[in-house]
């Protein structure tokens, strides 16, 4: 039987522990709906939407964490879908808890940091400038690979098969990561002198941009390059409080 945590104090330390207050950022990071008081199951999605929310219901958690939540920077009526996302939620009694750079740049349970750690990245060193501050890594492959054993790779720990620009040489030894939309940061990868730079999701614009740099650049899915932070946070509060953790998983296919 799993633990029970107080909803405040539960936000209260993923606050401390992503830094939220330390970031700028369209996203309003943090408690954006309140439920109930007390969480013994917590759910963790990559994206605020219906579906995800009905999941999170189904499966009696108490607390959403998503990576893409419900504000931008703008309000937003109480009306059509909007209303209904937030009636299923409130009626459920499901609180929703977003985190978006932070959760991108943290170095443990980082979208980007726990990508590196699976593909094997040594020397890593923070990459990709946003918003002030670095979100990505870059380091050293364990081994020379050819962009074919890269994309294997890649297609085994994200289970879709990525998209690759094959605009540089084919042997790697140095790779970049920011995941989701960050093909624009194609020239700092160049600037940085690594043989490819991944990312999630596709630009037309930027096929020119990796052409003229002569950089490998690898789509790995922005869906898909963003589940593995916050699953990685599950677990950690799974751990740290002894509370359930449930991945919902509700792909997008980009």
């Amino acid at each position: 039987m799993s633990a029970s945590v107080d909803r405040d104090e539960l936000v209260q330390y993923v606050d401390d522990y992503l830094g939220i207050r330390e970031w700028e950022d369209s996203s309003l990071n943090g408690l954006q709906v309140e439920g109930g008081p007390t969480v013994d199951r917590v759910a963790l999605a990559t994206d605020a939407a219906l579906a995800t929310f009905s999941l999170a219901v189904d499966a009696g958690a108490q607390l959403l964490i998503v990576h893409h939540g419900l504000f931008w920077g703008q309000p937003i009526a109480v009306t059509g879908t909007h209303r209904t996302r937030l009636a299923t939620l409130l009626d459920g009694g499901v609180s929703l808890y977003a985190a978006h750079l932070p959760l991108d740049a943290h170095p443990e349970v980082g979208n980007n940091a726990v990508l590196a750690g699976l593909v094997g990245l040594t020397e890593q060193r923070p990459f990709g400038r946003y918003g002030g501050r670095e979100i990505g890594v870059m380091g050293q492959l364990p081994q020379t690979l050819s962009r074919a054993d890269l994309a294997a790779r890649l297609e085994a720990l994200l289970g879709t098969p990525p998209d690759v620009l094959p605009f540089g040489g084919d042997s790697l030894n140095a790779l970049a990561i920011v995941s989701g939309a960050a093909a624009e940061m194609v020239p700092e990868a160049a600037r940085a002198g690594v043989d490819a730079f991944v990312t999630g999701e596709s630009s037309h614009i930027a096929w020119h941009i990796a052409r003229e740099h002569r950089m490998n650049l690898i789509y790995g899915g922005h869906y898909a390059t963003e589940t593995l932070g916050v699953r990685a946070l599950g677990d950690h509060l799974a751990e740290r409080f002894g509370i359930e953790a449930v991945f919902l998983d509700s792909p997008t296919g980009f």
